[in-house]
This record gives C-alpha cells, structure tokens and sequence, in this order.
C-alpha cells in the first residue's frame, strides 16, 4: 500500500516510503516499513521549541520549518515524527466537552460596524443559572477560533461566567478547520479591525440579558495584545488578563483604566523584551496590575494541545485568571 504525499526510496530489497513534508499535510502514517521513537517533551531541545514559535509568529514559512528542523531529526527520531509530536492535537485536548450538560454553548452572530461586520462566536454560560453573570471576552491566537479557545470559553463559563469566543476570521469564512490555513487567512485582516470586532464583543456581552454588565477580556498571543488594547480602548471594561501578550505604547498604557493579570512565559524572549518599558508605563500611570513569569516554561504554555503546554504554569496562571475575574467583575 502506498500513501498520498509519500514517496518511495528502494534499496536492497527494501522500501521506505518518506513524507514529501515540502508540499503535503504531515499526519502520522503508521505503516510497517516507518519506524518512528515515541517522543516525550524531554527529547525535545530547547532550539526546536524556538523554531515552532517562528513558524506559528509567520517568521518562517512551512518549507524553511521543515527545512530547519531537519537539522534535529537525529537518534532515530524523524521529522514526521517531530511534526506529529510538536504540531496541535485537538482531539484529545478537549477539557469541555462540546455537549457538556452543565452549559449551554452555541454560536451567535453580532454586528461589528467598525470591524468586519457580522461576527460569529461561541456563547457559552451555565445552564442552570438564574442570576446575571459577569462576562468574559475571550481572544484567540494569530489563527482564529480554533478547538482550544472555544474549550476556554467553555472552561470560563463552567466557573459561572457568560463567555463570548469570537473568530476574527468571519469575514473571511471563519477558522478554516486547521491552523496553517488560519494564520495565513488572519494575516488579511487588519489587526485594529480585528480589534474592533472583539470591542464589539464586549458591547454585545454588556448588553446581554444574562449578563449583569461587568465585562473582562483574557486572551492569548495576539489575544494577549487584543486584551491589553481593550485596556486602552475601553474605560469601562472591568479586568483584562493578556497571556503573553504584545504590549501597548507607553502614551496608549495612559488610557488604561481597568486592572490587569498579565501572564508571561520566562522562556517567551520575543514577547518579553518589551515588558520593561510596559512596567515602566504602568507605574508611571499608577495602573492596577500584578505580573507573573512562569519559570522554565515557553510561549503558549496554556495551550494544552502542543508539548509548548506546561501543566503546572497553566494550572496556575489559570486559578488567578479566574480568582481574578470573580473578584474584579462582581
């Protein structure tokens, strides 16, 4: 049998086929003649975890990745294998289910004028309540709504909060169903539209007839800079909680009213070179905010769906981002 995006070396009686990584999907083939070492996080060196952040940041296209990774396909371990190991698993990162009994989830649409006009998201809240809730906004990374931000919508609303994901790629169709394809469509869009779309978000959550009006955003990688311009933009929002995010201008930092949670990954050397001049602006503004830096971790430690994940940090950031959010949006 042969596969499709595999090609076949022959050599003395015997055939390896190779994924042909240049131009194909690289899912992970289990076929007698491919022997591949079963990876732990700990096989993996530091350098490889740097080369997917590149790639993921659109600092190296596909071919330049599998190019350099290339260079740590040693000791038996092959690139598909790296590919496999190091890529996201959606499937079996779900901590929500979708159907969980305990929520109500479905996805909406609300307008964003000064954005990309109609938006789709996932609302999510407690089935069984019967009070107002606070709202939490939460924000995608550089490739729309994927499998894992809707499971954090679901986590927040399972700790009593009304949640809106939004996907900043509606205009464009929406996630595509996998993250290549997703970077390269929300690199069309403008990011201050998209951060309009996500201020429209908490426009339509304030106004929710669940939700008692005090609105907070956390978001992830680009929703880390989404969540600290809402800061900016928005004099009424409640609390933001960016997770290694890009941070504001120091004039921009002078607008900001609510208090912030903000989460950084000690390892995270592109985001965290421009913390300094952050912090400065913070006190110089005497905003409210308390930082973390998670030792020994690495950017997207709380994405739970690539080895980037880190159990310990992303259990605990995550019990301050909700403490947080309890105490600042009563």
């Amino acid at each position: 049998m042969f596969f499709p995006g595999l090609f076949r070396i022959k050599n003395k009686g015997f055939t390896l086929h190779i994924c042909n990584l240049a131009t194909e999907p690289l899912p992970f083939y289990e076929h007698p003649n491919i022997i591949m070492k079963k990876l732990r996080k700990e096989d993996i060196s530091q350098e490889v975890f740097d080369l997917y952040d590149d790639y993921a940041h659109n600092k190296l296209g596909r071919r330049q990745f599998i190019e350099k990774l290339s260079l740590y396909a040693i000791g038996g371990v092959t690139v598909p294998a790296l590919m496999s190991f190091i890529m996201p698993d959606y499937i079996n990162s779900i901590l929500v289910p979708v159907d969980d009994p305990r929520l109500y989830s479905d996805y909406i649409t609300y307008p964003s004028p000064k954005g990309g006009g109609d938006i789709k998201g996932l609302l999510s809240y407690p089935a069984d309540t019967e009070t107002k809730l606070p709202g939490v906004v939460v924000v995608h990374e550089n490739r729309g709504l994927n499998p894992y931000i809707e499971d954090v919508g679901r986590r927040a609303a399972i700790e009593g909060f009304i949640s809106l994901a939004p996907d900043a790629l509606s205009p464009l169709g929406g996630y595509p169903g996998n993250d290549d394809d997703g970077r390269t469509m929300q690199r069309q869009r403008d990011k201050d539209e998209m951060l309009e779309d996500f201020i429209a978000a908490f426009n339509y959550l304030k106004t929710h007839e669940k939700c008692n009006g005090h609105i907070g955003v956390v978001g992830f990688c680009f929703g880390g800079w989404i969540s600290n311009m809402m800061a900016v933009k928005l004099p009424d929002l409640k609390a933001a909680v960016p997770y290694y995010g890009r941070q504001p201008s120091a004039e921009e930092t002078k607008a900001i009213k609510a208090p912030l949670l903000i989460h950084y990954a000690e390892l995270d050397k592109r985001v965290n070179e421009g913390w300094p001049e952050y912090e400065t602006a913070l006190k110089d503004s005497e905003i409210d905010y308390q930082v973390h830096f998670y030792p020994g971790v690495n950017h997207g430690f709380h994405n739970n769906s690539t080895p980037r994940f880190d159990e310990a940090a992303a259990k605990l950031s995550w019990e301050r981002t909700i403490a947080f959010f309890k105490d600042k949006l009563k």
